[in-house]
């Protein structure tokens, strides 16, 4: 047996985890060798006791690694392992790699340049315009955004990240061919076609209770830094923040209102030391060498926050004078040069289409999403 297909059958293997197999492969030197060991071999690695070596052993002759790469394929499918040059080297820096991965699309060398953005799946207006909203920025500034395809925030990431032409990663918590939600089958075929969606469970394998927290070291482990948007303090997205922290990758939390239950979760992290995420270069910030400030989104990128609103001359002009700083009607018309009553015409088409608003005052200023991409 070849040895990537040992690594497909530990994987298989129930009870038997990453970080007894790396012990098991210490102490025996290969993962074939572990398929090949009697008890008491079993039994010379660390933590390894009698209970697991009988599960090593009684399952193990059962496991057919061929049969299991066929069953991928008829999905569209691969499985790598980490002997595979596909296989994510931020991952193999964590305590608990995966045995193997099956993936549909490709994981690309660049999607080591990732950020995870994770969140409440009944969340806000103001979470899902958020995920959207940041995860479109990340995409259109080269980074891959990572996520776990549920609903609510998860789906707003991928689709922000796929409306920027950019590469996102869906880690599912089940098998690829027990997809959940199965209303997101559509939205996963997107993300294949562009970017990956990976699982580490076998085929066949449903997603439960135990294996949705299981995945989120891997939504985290691909990652540079995970980004919080809405959260119960106990909700899923705070675990994947806690393996974020306990792998060395960056956290960054989105703040909300006080009266709102899903800030609580990333006002926590906040005080805890996660940085405060109010746009987007307050993560770029963080990785200043990788996007200088020279080369960060600018004015001539308003429009392309909103890539279904094409502007004219005029919207265009309005928009970047606005870029520089909210103005009041009259003083926004001497600074285009607009007779009031054609910049009254315009303002209404540009409200009309989302990208300015009216404050009290008689006050103009840009739309939240473009306001936020303002170095």
């Amino acid at each position: 047996m070849e040895q990537r297909n040992a690594y497909i059958v530990l994987n298989m293997i129930e009870g038997l985890g990453p970080v007894s197999v790396r012990r098991l492969i210490d102490a025996l030197g290969s993962p074939k060798a572990i398929l090949e060991a009697d008890r008491e071999e079993l039994m010379k690695a660390r933590g390894v006791g009698e209970k697991l070596a009988l599960k090593i052993i009684t399952q193990r002759d059962g496991i057919d690694a061929v049969a299991e790469i066929e069953k991928a394929a008829e999905v569209g499918a691969r499985i790598i392992t980490p002997l595979d040059d596909e296989y994510p080297a931020a991952l193999k820096t964590i305590h608990d790699p995966p045995l193997a991965l099956y993936v549909l699309g490709r994981i690309l060398p660049t999607d080591g340049k990732a950020i995870a953005i994770v969140g409440s799946r009944s969340t806000s207006h103001y979470g899902l315009s958020a995920a959207d909203r940041l995860a479109y920025q990340l995409g259109k500034t080269g980074f891959t955004v990572i996520s776990g395809l549920a609903r609510g925030t998860d789906t707003a990431a991928h689709c922000g990240a796929l409306k920027s032409g950019g590469r996102t990663i869906a880690v599912l918590g089940g098998a690829l061919d027990c997809l959940y939600p199965p209303d997101n089958a559509e939205l996963a075929g997107k993300i294949a076609k562009s970017g990956a969606v990976i699982s580490e469970y076998p085929m066949g394998r449903q997603a439960d209770r135990m294996t949705f927290p299981y995945r989120n070291r891997i939504v985290s482990g691909m990652s540079m830094g995970v980004l919080v948007t809405e959260s119960a303090i106990k909700g899923g997205s705070m675990h994947t923040a806690e393996a974020a922290m306990e792998q060395g990758r960056t956290v960054f939390a989105l703040p909300g209102r006080i009266d709102t239950p899903g800030a609580r979760g990333p006002h926590m992290l906040i005080k805890n030391g996660a940085k405060l995420v109010e746009s987007l270069d307050d993560i770029l910030d963080e990785y200043e060498f990788l996007i200088p400030p020279e080369e960060r989104v600018g004015p001539e990128s308003a429009a392309a926050a909103r890539p279904d609103v094409p502007l004219s001359e005029e919207e265009s002009k309005i928009v970047e004078t606005l870029w520089q700083e909210s103005l009041d009607v009259d003083s926004l018309a001497r600074a285009v040069g607009f007779k009031s009553h054609e910049l009254s015409g315009i303002l209404l088409g540009l409200e009309m289409k989302r990208v300015v608003r009216m404050l009290p005052g008689r006050v103009v200023e840009l739309a939240e999403d473009l306001k936020s991409m303002r170095s």
